[in-house]
């Protein structure tokens, strides 16, 4: 069995798909949590769907746990979420508000706890934030509304009583435009150049699992992609 493993939230993405594919390429063993099974992944947690947080919830926390058991996981990656936009006047506006909720808030708060049950010591999580989100979103109400929530678990959970295992951190990235196969189908126009790829969050997840250039627990990380070249800057 794999010495180091991993629990990708929305493995089934363009995200969560290039995550588990670098991770078992890496020999990992890694578990995906999706509303479908990620052929790649060693395991699978299927969340049925559902219009109460509190069940599906508790589903996903019990599924996990008989799939774990008493092992730990060294890192759990939530990359799952979506964006819808629309102000406050839009029609579409509580409908919007409401999957954005459901797709960015839902699966951060589920993957915190899971991380208090199910992460090692010194282990990573890392949720989904958004740029856009450290200022208003008038024009995505329900996006900046949602990702802001994020950013401020990300920040709770690094706080001494947050129930997090004992050295481990808490990281948000905060992307502008993520290289997907689906923001270039709607964007075909658009400065590719400019967009971070996944194989760069990727490869920076992998490296903060093992402590290499991890930033302090509650780091909100923008990632700023010029030229083809990214950085990852920490949120002031």
């Amino acid at each position: 069995m794999a010495a180091n493993r991993v629990i990708v939230y929305g493995g089934r993405g363009a995200l969560g798909s290039k995550c588990v594919q670098h991770f078992k390429a890496k020999g990992w063993w890694v578990a995906c949590i999706d509303m479908a099974a990620s052929e790649e992944a060693n395991e699978n947690v299927i969340v049925k769907p559902s219009g109460d947080f509190t069940d599906q919830a508790a589903q996903v926390t019990t599924d996990v746990a008989k799939l774990l058991g008493e092992q730990k996981v060294d890192a759990i990656l939530c990359v799952a979420g979506g964006w819808a936009g629309g102000s406050c006047r839009s029609k579409d506006l509580y409908k919007n508000a409401d999957l954005m909720w459901k797709q960015s808030v839902w699966t951060s708060t589920i993957s915190s706890h899971l991380a208090t049950l199910h992460l090692k010591p010194g282990g990573l999580l890392t949720l989904s934030g958004a740029k856009a989100a450290l200022s208003g979103t008038g024009g995505m109400a329900g996006y900046g509304m949602a990702k802001a929530a994020v950013h401020q678990l990300c920040r709770s959970l690094a706080e001494q009583n947050s129930g997090m295992p004992p050295g481990a951190a808490a990281v948000a990235i905060l992307p502008v435009t993520l290289d997907t196969p689906m923001n270039r189908k709607f964007m075909a126009d658009a400065d590719f150049g400019s967009w971070t790829p996944l194989e760069y969050v990727a490869e920076m997840f992998f490296n903060w699992t093992s402590g290499v250039n991890r930033p302090a627990s509650g780091s909100l990380m923008q990632l700023m992609t010029s030229g083809g070249e990214t950085q990852a800057v920490a949120a002031q």
